[in-house]
């Protein structure tokens, strides 16, 4: 019933296997299909109320008044799908430094595609909800699921959605994450994969290892080896960075602190405690670990980074309506 307040959860996802460039940048169709862990330390709240009073969206993100015209575009889809002329409120709560390489836009839009396809009176099941989402935010796509999940290539609207790989997680496996400038990047993601595609010679070799590492960290997940899925995705997330590197203009998501951190991991390693880094599109780090090792991990980040830079994060689940 139209004019029903719906309000939806939807947790940040951390790339296993990142996705960097699109073939379809209005359909928002990747150059290469990716697979992520949901986390349960960060979300979005967001809730959505269609209002026959209004003349336009009104959006507030963390109580402050938002005018983005992406929100109105991608709620336009929805009113076209739901078949209404309807402006609405959109009141979204980020528990997640927006735009710092922390998945803020993969929460944001799942929150947004599911409490507002609800509230429009469409009852979408996941994977349309997920196809949804991708208009939004790509990784969004993969924010629908919980536990691990991967996004579909596809080469249409059809046929690039989410899917779940494994949740509830079987593997003892977490994520810590450090955050080490949580101001917006001066490189959009958009922006950065566009440079990429176009001028980077090495972009194409990109796109045939990343659709191995699928593959490998796929049956890593099946076979519940933590080893091969954490240094699979250590050895992705540095080639996604290379990509960066190798772009004409070149530009850079690390900084000097997110080097500190990669070191830290290399000698922890080095004195017999497993673990792995990845990063994103921003300069913080999030390191994979089991839940034996959090300990020794978080004692030797401390001597360098306050507790509130250091983030542990579990497995996170899918959607949930609130």
């Amino acid at each position: 019933m139209l004019g029903e307040k719906i309000t939806a959860r939807a947790h940040t996802n951390i790339a296993l296997v990142k996705y960097w460039g699109k073939e379809n940048e209005q359909l928002i169709i990747p150059a290469n299909s990716s697979l992520s862990l949901t986390l349960d330390e960060f979300y979005t709240d967001t809730s959505v109320i269609f209002d026959e009073s209004l003349d336009s969206d009104v959006v507030t993100l963390n109580d402050n008044a938002v005018n983005d015209e992406k929100i109105t575009k991608f709620m336009d889809i929805i009113r076209k799908n739901a078949k209404i002329n309807t402006f609405a409120r959109i009141r979204s709560i980020n528990h997640v430094p927006t735009s710092a390489g922390l998945a803020s836009s993969a929460s944001a839009y799942a929150a947004l595609a599911a409490a507002g396809s609800k509230a429009a009176g469409l009852n979408l099941n996941e994977r349309d909800l997920s196809r949804l989402a991708r208009r939004g935010s790509g990784s969004a796509t993969r924010s629908i699921f919980g536990g691990f999940a991967a996004w579909n290539k596809g080469n249409d609207d059809e046929s690039s959605y989410g899917y779940s790989i494994q949740n509830p997680v079987k593997m003892d496996i977490n994520m810590i994450a450090i955050i080490l400038d949580n101001q917006p990047k001066k490189i959009s993601s958009r922006k950065g994969m566009k440079i990429s595609i176009e001028t980077s010679p090495y972009y194409e070799s990109w796109i045939k290892q990343t659709t191995e590492d699928f593959q490998t960290i796929k049956d890593a997940i099946k076979e519940n080896d933590f080893t091969n899925l954490g240094k699979t995705a250590e050895l992705n997330a540095m080639r996604m960075h290379s990509l960066t590197l190798s772009s004409d203009p070149s530009y850079l998501y690390i900084n000097s602190d997110s080097l500190e951190v990669i070191n830290m991991v290399k000698e922890l390693r080095e004195n017999g405690v497993e673990c792995y880094y990845t990063m994103d599109a921003g300069p913080n780090v999030k390191i994979i670990c089991q839940s034996d090792n959090i300990n020794a991990i978080t004692d030797k980040l401390s001597d360098k980074f306050t507790n509130d830079q250091i983030k542990v994060s579990g497995p996170g689940e899918g959607i949930k309506y609130l």
